[in-house]
């Protein structure tokens, strides 16, 4: 692994467990996960194939990272303070959701790159994979999926509870 993904896989852990102290909810709060996964996908996902079973692959990636994204936004409490802005704060079995999906993809990384490369070859043929192109697309595809779904998420919840609106000591 390069330090470029070591510091992609370090920020987006961080981008939740800052959230665990209550932050307030803005735009750069969630557009910055955002930022972060378009900069890998600009640097790692030049396609995605369709060969063999890889279109396949990459669904499980992005359903898989979209279900993860989904579930720690639920599980994120967001909420309307006294001074009328709207505030985040990630919960246990939300910050634990979020590694989950990052955790899983920085294992699969250390694995592949530290001696597994011939097993996830064995794996993929017998599967029909038929690139490590594949890999990489469901795996970025699938952070790709749990970021923009925690954003949607996390978006329509400080909405409806202000976030984004003028309160009414600054109307």
């Amino acid at each position: 692994m390069t330090l470029t993904e070591y510091l992609i896989d370090i920020a987006l852990i961080a981008v939740v467990l800052l959230q665990v102290r209550r932050r307030r909810l803005n735009v750069l709060s969630l557009v910055l996960p955002i930022g972060i996964v378009a900069y890998a996908a600009t640097q790692y996902l030049h396609s995605i194939p369709t060969g063999g079973n890889d279109l396949a692959l990459v669904a499980v990636g992005v359903t898989a990272g979209t279900a993860l994204g989904v579930l720690t936004g639920l599980f994120t409490s967001v909420r309307r303070d006294a001074d009328g802005h709207a505030y985040s704060k990630a919960g246990a079995l939300a910050a634990i959701l979020w590694l989950v999906g990052v955790g899983t993809r920085f294992a699969f990384q250390l694995y592949a790159s530290n001696g597994g490369g011939r097993a996830i070859e064995r794996f993929s043929a017998h599967h029909a994979i038929t690139s490590s192109a594949a890999w990489t697309a469901a795996l970025i595809l699938m952070a790709f999926g749990e970021v923009i779904a925690r954003t949607a998420v996390l978006g329509l919840r400080g909405w409806s509870a202000g976030a984004f609106r003028p309160s009414l000591a600054e109307a």
